[in-house]
């Protein structure tokens, strides 16, 4: 017996729950959950809920179907953020890498602070509109 509850994985609402997860999947170099991958029948891809995990099987990210999402507006608090990913690299030119990666699946940026001598950070917005950092940890 635990004296605490473990966390499973973090969930993120979606009007698109395989576009997300595929976006996560690549960034973060994920798999999915046995029977969760996209069908290779033919048959009609219709997920509400997916599970990306690691390669030993722990979950990280769960993606579950919404009929209907308003994305944050931040920085600008008219809706809020709620909730957002930290992710860290090694370096700044990993930092960039990962940028470049980033764009390319489909994030917008939100915020560009690689000036920052601290902590260099990029902000961006998932497809789904949530936020997300990569920053050099």
């Amino acid at each position: 017996m635990t004296e605490f509850p473990r966390l499973l994985h973090t969930v993120l609402d979606t009007t698109e729950p395989r576009a997300l997860a595929e976006f996560y999947r690549e960034l973060l170099g994920l798999r999915y959950r046995p029977g969760d991958e996209p069908p290779t029948d033919g048959s009609p891809d219709e997920p509400d809920w997916l599970v990306l995990t690691e390669t030993d099987g722990s979950r990280v990210l769960a993606f579950q179907l919404v009929d209907r999402l308003t994305p944050t507006t931040w920085p600008d608090h008219t809706v809020p953020m709620q909730l957002h990913l930290d992710l860290t690299v090694s370096d700044a030119t990993e930092l960039e890498r990962q940028r470049a990666r980033a764009l390319a699946l489909g994030a917008r940026e939100l915020i560009d602070r690689t000036d920052d001598p601290d902590e260099p950070l990029h902000v961006f917005a998932d497809l789904a509109g949530h936020p997300f950092c990569i920053f050099v940890g």
